[in-house]
C-alpha cells in the first residue's frame, strides 16, 4: 500500500493544495497553501500537478515513515531534494529554517477526499481532513504522467525586513490622514497569537476618523483589517469571507507567498501604491 505514516504530526501538519476560491458566497474561505511559491515548486520537483495536495508543516515538520518508496521535495522554510525514500524510511523534516512553514511534496499527491474541488485543511470552517495527528496514514495518488523538473534556479534568499505592498482601501476613508502614513513608515511585528486566518501586526496604533458601526462586508485574503485597538490584522488564506472592520488596505497578490512565511517577532515593512493592484 502506497501510504504514509505520521510517527509525530508536529504542533500543526495540515493538507493543502491551490484552495476553494469562488465559496465565499456561502462563507467559505478560500484555504489552500499560505506559501503558494513553495507548494508549486515542490509539486515541480516532484513531477506532479501544480496545485497538487501536499504537507504544510508549521514551526517544526512531521516525522514520516514511508510504506513504499517515494519521491519527495521539502520546499518553503525547509529545501531540500527532490530525493528518493525508501520503503521502512523514516524522513524527519525538523525545524523550520527559513521560515514558519515546510511544504512535503510527493510524487503523486497526498491523495485525500476532495470537499468542494479541494483537498484542503481549513482551520476556520472545519472543512476537508483535520490537522494530521500521530498515527495517522496518508495515501499517496497515483504516479503522474509528467516527470519531475530540475531545478532552474535556487530561490532567493528572504529579504529582511520583508516589505509588502499595499493598495489602500476600500475603507481608508475611515481613518485620519496619518494612519496610511503611519502604516508606511512603521516598522511593524509579527504577533504572536499570528496563524493561517490571520497575522497580528504589532506597532503604533491606526486612528480612525469615522467611529460609527461598519456594516459586515466581503473580504479577500491579504486584506488589512484594523479593530478598534488600532492594531492591525492582516488576513490569510483561512480568515471568515466577511467582517465588520473597515479595512485600510489590501496587500498585493504576489507578495502574499511572503505573509505565508512571517516568523512570530518577525519585523515587516508596507509600502503604500496609490496606483497599482493588488
Amino acid at each position: 500500500m502506497n501510504e504514509i505514516e505520521v510517527l509525530a504530526a508536529g504542533p500543526l501538519t495540515t493538507v493543502q493544495d491551490r484552495g476553494r476560491p469562488g465559496w465565499a458566497h456561502i462563507g467559505v474561505p478560500p484555504s489552500g497553501a499560505v506559501d503558494s511559491r513553495a507548494l508549486e515548486r515542490g509539486n515541480r520537483l516532484v513531477g506532479n500537478e501544480p496545485g497538487a495536495a501536499a504537507l504544510e508543516a508549521t514551526l517544526i515538520g512531521p516525522r514520516l515513515r514511508f510504506r513504499a518508496p517515494a519521491l519527495v521535495a521539502l520546499t518553503g522554510a525547509v529545501s531540500r531534494g527532490p530525493f528518493e525514500v525508501g520503503a521502512g524510511e523514516v524522513l524527519e523534516i525538523g525545524p523550520c529554517r527559513d521560515g514558519v512553514r515546510a511544504y512535503v511534496s510527493v510524487r503523486g499527491g497526498i491523495d485525500v477526499e476532495p470537499v468542494l474541488g479541494s483537498r484542503s485543511t481549513d482551520l476556520m470552517s472545519g472543512l476537508g481532513p483535520p490537522p494530521l495527528q500521530d498515527g495517522d496514514l496518508i495515501a499517496i495518488g497515483p504516479q503522474p504522467r509528467d516527470q519531475p523538473q530540475a531545478e532552474t534556479e535556487p530561490p532567493p534568499p528572504p529579504v529582511e525586513p520583508p516589505v509588502l505592498r499595499l493598495l489602500p482601501g476600500p475603507r481608508d476613508d475611515w481613518f485620519d490622514s496619518s494612519a496610511l502614513e503611519a502604516l508606511a513608515q512603521g516598522l511593524w511585528q509579527v504577533g504572536l497569537s499570528s496563524n493561517r486566518v490571520g497575522v497580528r501586526l504589532e506597532g503604533p496604533p491606526l486612528h480612525r476618523a469615522r467611529h460609527d458601526e461598519l456594516l459586515s462586508e466581503g473580504l479577500v485574503t491579504g486584506a488589512v483589517q484594523v479593530p478598534p485597538s488600532g492594531a492591525p490584522i492582516l488576513l490569510l488564506n483561512d480568515h471568515p469571507t466577511t467582517g465588520g472592520y473597515p479595512v485600510i488596505g489590501v496587500v498585493h497578490a504576489d507578495d502574499l507567498p511572503l505573509v505565508g512565511q512571517l516568523r512570530p517577532r518577525q519585523r515587516l515593512r508596507f509600502e503604500v501604491n496609490h496606483g497599482s493592484q493588488p
